[in-house]
Parts: structure tokens; C-alpha cells; sequence
């Protein structure tokens, strides 16, 4: 019989993975660090609880002992991803992660020939970043094969930050900025481009910047589009205060200072309300380029991004347990297609525009 594991059950994220989960049929084994939290929790669904930690290889090989999958909630996962991936290979485990770390998503893209090897599919960002962006690349790149340039953006109505996600956020200093130009990575400064964007409907224009999201990562895998940036949508005023933080990232990336400001986001930091987790709603633009200027653009619709993310994350799991995707190292939409989003709950996919 299938068996999934969800590691970092007791976090923000994966916890509501977990519950949903549950709700959808399933009986997943919850696993972390945290005994206590790990175990009122699988009290109270009725789950099987392994207790291990990432750091020693012996408690991870006996924690997936008899585990088909492994979703892995647990970050921030620039330090935690790379000991599950071995794990999971050594074990003959699929992987599965909520990653948005650029840096995340290339190293487990260099273990595909390795995956393939041990019969493992690693499957890292079956989340809010980066499903919905995932397939809306692709979708643009089927509408206009042989494309140059691809722009993605963000935005959201209501919402709020969990604390592993400004962990996470914090982990990734002092590096700053970043695009993909002509299919390589380059570095730039925060906020390093600016612009306006149209989502449309509810939001309309918005003002908008350059951010280092995974999606340079996985939509230049998934479309083989070699010019890529990411946008979300940003007040000017918070613009103003990214760019006044270029000069000081040297300092917030110094060890003592990165684990006191992770410290106070651990004190002061939950995460979205139930009540905000049904009633947000997040936005996303998108725009391709092919030879000769011809431009195409379309927008999705999805539930507040950690809603997402828990169900996102849950069907992605099913089809691996499933059986459906091939061993090796893949993106979202290299493995279920441009629009495997359209079937989830509460996603509005807007026609392709433009000539």
C-alpha cells in the first residue's frame, strides 16, 4: 500500500497539508523534529507520528522506512531539502517539496540523472510558488513556440506572510535580486526593475518590481524560454525601502544577525487566519514574446497562497502515489501539464490575449 510522509507537519504549512490530506481519504504519517506539537496533532487526526531529524542520517533512513513519498514542508529548505533528497534517493522514495529557493529547486534538478538511476521522481515546488505560475508559463510557450522572453507576475487581495516563509525569506541573504537572461542566472540589486503591471478585474494596475522567485528556476525548464523575470506587486513606498536595503544585506546575511532576525519572526509571526485563508485571493500575469515583437498575455486566479499550497500540494502527492509521474527531477508542469491548475478548487484560468 501507497504511504506518504509529511515532514514538517507540525509547521504552518504543513499542517494544513496534512489536514487536507485527511480530508481527501488519506492517512499520512506526520513526521518533524517537534515531538510534542507532532504528536497532539496526529492525536487529533488519528495519524501515525515519527519523530527524527534532518541532521542525523541513521533517524531519517529509519523515519522512511516502509514511506512511498515524502512531502517535505519543513524549511528553511536551502538547509533541509538536500538531506531529504539523498534520504529519499537512498531509500527509493519519491519527493515531494513546497520550495520557492531558486537555489532549491537547481540543486534538485541536478539529481535528475541520479533519480532516474534509483527509480525516484523529485517533484520540489508543488506549491502556490510554483504550480500556478508553472502552468501559466507553459501555457504561454504552447500559444507561442520558439519565444524569447517570458514575464511573470504577482499580486494578491488580503493575505499575510506564514513564519516559515519569512524565515525562508531571511535565510536567502544577503543574496538580493535575480533574473535569467538568454538561459543563464544573474544577480541583481533589490527592486532592481520596476514597472506597471494590469492584472485586471478586481486589482487592476499595479505597481510592480523585480523579485528572485523559483520560477527562474522552473519555467525556463518547463518552457525553454531564456529571458525570464518575476514580478509582484509592491506599493512605491515599500519599493523605496527594498532599494534603501541593497547597502545593508552584507549585514543582515551575517550569521548572528540572520538567526536574531529569525528569532523575532519565530516570536511575532503566525501566519494567515482561517477566516483570511478563505476570503484572499491571489492574482497572476502573465506575458511571452516571440521573434518579430508578437506578445501573448493571460491571468489566473487562485485561493489565498498557503489554501493553495495545502491543496496543491495534496493532489500533486496523490499523483505520485498514483504512480503517474516517471523517475527523475521535474517541474509541475513538466509532469502533469499547463493545465493540471485549471482543475483545482477555486482557480479562474483568463483567455490568452494579443497577436
Amino acid at each position: 500500500m501507497s504511504q506518504l510522509l509529511i515532514y514538517g507537519a507540525n509547521g504552518y504549512t504543513g499542517e494544513l497539508a496534512a489536514r487536507e490530506a485527511v480530508a481527501r481519504g488519506l492517512a499520512p504519517i506526520l513526521g518533524g523534529r517537534k515531538r510534542e506539537a507532532l504528536l497532539a496533532l496526529g492525536t487529533e487526526l488519528g495519524l501515525t507520528v515519527r519523530v527524527f531529524d534532518l541532521s542525523d542520517p541513521a533517524s531519517v533512513r529509519r523515519g522512511l522506512e516502509g514511506v512511498t513519498a515524502v512531502l517535505h514542508c519543513a524549511g528553511p529548505f536551502v538547509i533541509t531539502s538536500r538531506p531529504m533528497v539523498e534520504a529519499c534517493l537512498a531509500a527509493g522514495c519519491h519527493y515531494l517539496d513546497i520550495t520557492g529557493e531558486i537555489r532549491v529547486f537547481e540543486g534538485v534538478f541536478a539529481q535528475h540523472a541520479k533519480a532516474e538511476r534509483a527509480g525516484v521522481a523529485l517533484l520540489p515546488g508543488v506549491g502556490f510558488d510554483v504550480v500556478p505560475s508553472d502552468s501559466l508559463a507553459l501555457r504561454l510557450a504552447e500559444a507561442l513556440p520558439g519565444a524569447t522572453a517570458l514575464t511573470l507576475a504577482f499580486a494578491s487581495a488580503g493575505g499575510s506572510w506564514s513564519r516559515g516563509t519569512l524565515k525562508t525569506m531571511l535565510e536567502s541573504f544577503p543574496e538580493a535580486g535575480a533574473i535569467r537572461r538568454d538561459g543563464k542566472l544573474m544577480a541583481v540589486p533589490l527592486a532592481w526593475h520596476v514597472r506597471e503591471i494590469d492584472f485586471g478585474g478586481r486589482l487592476g494596475r499595479r505597481t510592480c518590481t523585480t523579485i528572485p522567485w523559483g520560477d527562474l528556476a522552473t519555467a525556463w525548464r518547463s518552457t525553454g524560454v531564456p529571458n525570464l523575470r518575476v514580478y509582484t506587486a509592491m506599493p512605491p513606498s515599500a519599493v523605496r525601502r527594498m532599494r534603501w536595503m541593497n547597502p545593508l544585506l552584507p549585514l543582515a546575511g551575517w550569521g548572528p544577525i540572520k538567526r536574531r532576525l529569525q528569532r523575532a519572526v519565530d516570536r511575532r509571526v503566525t501566519g494567515p487566519s482561517a477566516e483570511m485563508r478563505a476570503t484572499a485571493r491571489t492574482y497572476l500575469w502573465g506575458e511571452i514574446e516571440g521573434e518579430g515583437g508578437r506578445r501573448l498575455s493571460a491571468t489566473l486566479e487562485t485561493p489565498e497562497a498557503y489554501a493553495f499550497t495545502a491543496n496543491s500540494a495534496i493532489a500533486c502527492a496523490r499523483k505520485v502515489l498514483a504512480g503517474e509521474v516517471k523517475p527523475g527531477a521535474w517541474t509541475p508542469a513538466q509532469a502533469f501539464g499547463s493545465r493540471f491548475v485549471d482543475g483545482l478548487p477555486g482557480v479562474v484560468a483568463g483567455p490568452i490575449v494579443g497577436g
